[in-house]
């Protein structure tokens, strides 16, 4: 698998994304749906913005890792949250995560209206190997 960043500015460095990911010769892509603060037994989570961030992030790596698949492989991750302003006090615990893992990928922020019962936050990705 080949990956190669498009980025034309430099300013989205900031931000914990990049413009573009051109793939070539992937050996698998993985698809994955929205993951959020839900635990073992199906339970929405009720707590703060930041305690179903770092859950959601939990439950996207345990799949991505039950898959075979890495982190730093992720090219596409949206995010869908309720509220972007309260998403910006704790947005820190993301850009540290794609630090940690050296993800460069393709996003989109949306704020929506209501997700699934109590949650505030749904992080929806693509990885490839």
């Amino acid at each position: 698998m080949e990956k190669r960043i498009i980025n034309p500015w430099k300013w989205q460095d900031e931000r914990s994304y990049v413009q573009a990911v051109e793939v070539t010769s992937p050996k698998g892509t993985l698809y994955i749906s929205g993951q959020t603060a839900i635990d073992d037994g199906g339970k929405s989570s009720t707590a703060s913005m930041k305690a179903q961030l770092i859950q959601s992030i939990e439950n996207l790596e345990r799949i991505i890792k039950d898959a075979g698949y890495e982190c730093k492989n992720i090219v596409r991750l949206n995010l869908y949250t309720t509220s972007t302003e309260e998403l910006f006090t704790c947005f820190d615990i993301f850009q540290n995560w794609t630090t940690k893992h050296n993800i460069r990928q393709a996003s989109t922020l949306l704020e929506v209206k209501g997700l699934f019962e109590t949650l505030k936050i749904e992080l929806e990705a693509t990885v490839i190997k």
